[in-house]
């Protein structure tokens, strides 16, 4: 696209052609040039809208971490209904989709821009810490509940999800768990948690 070309929401347009090369090239692949080629605009879009190629990373993880607040109301309120069991199964399939599982590869992978994670006050890993929160909560509300055992520990419960989340849908190089080994590895995280 030559420049003086208006290009509307230039954030998304790049955010999204980020998120396409992320998942058909992988964490290597991804440079300012593979996204503006991708957004089919000039290099200096990018540039002129952002300090530098991880700071436009960090808004990009930003700005899609952000958006597991809609997730984590939802399964909020879910408390009290269907099982503990297939909320989490739901909710951990909803959140290790193909993009959160390759923007997770792409922080551990870029010194960078776990250094501007850092500096805008995310820590640890975004996404995951996120996620853990947001089950911690579930699993909080639950426990009122009694859907959830009264002794059992939703703050070391919450991150075990979340871990054995990544690693099941992360191992499968794209192509995602079926429902039933989601629902069998959240029942086994849970196993002595969930009452009788």
């Amino acid at each position: 696209m030559p420049t003086g070309v208006h290009i509307r929401d230039v954030r998304e347009q790049l955010f999204g052609a980020a998120e396409r090369v992320l998942l058909r090239d992988g964490a290597n692949a991804l440079t300012s040039r593979a996204v503006t080629t991708e957004a089919g605009c000039a290099k200096g879009v990018l540039h002129r809208h952002f300090a530098d190629f991880d700071a436009f990373l960090a808004e990009l993880v930003l700005d899609r971490t952000g958006r597991l607040g809609a997730q984590a109301d939802a399964l909020h309120r879910s408390a009290g209904t269907g099982t503990v069991t297939g909320n989490l199964a739901g909710a951990l399939t909803e959140l290790f989709g193909p993009v959160a599982v390759a923007v997770v590869a792409l922080i551990t992978f870029r010194d960078g821009l776990r250094a501007r994670l850092r500096d805008a006050g995310s820590p640890g890993v975004p996404l995951l810490t996120e996620a853990t929160a947001m089950i911690a909560g579930y699993l909080a509300a639950e426990r009122e509940r009694g859907r959830v055992a009264p002794g059992a520990d939703v703050d070391a419960l919450a991150p075990a999800l979340v871990g054995a989340g990544h690693l099941l849908f992360a191992a499968r190089g794209g192509a995602p768990p079926d429902a039933e080994e989601v629902r069998r590895t959240v029942a086994a995280v849970l196993a002595g948690a969930l009452p009788g």
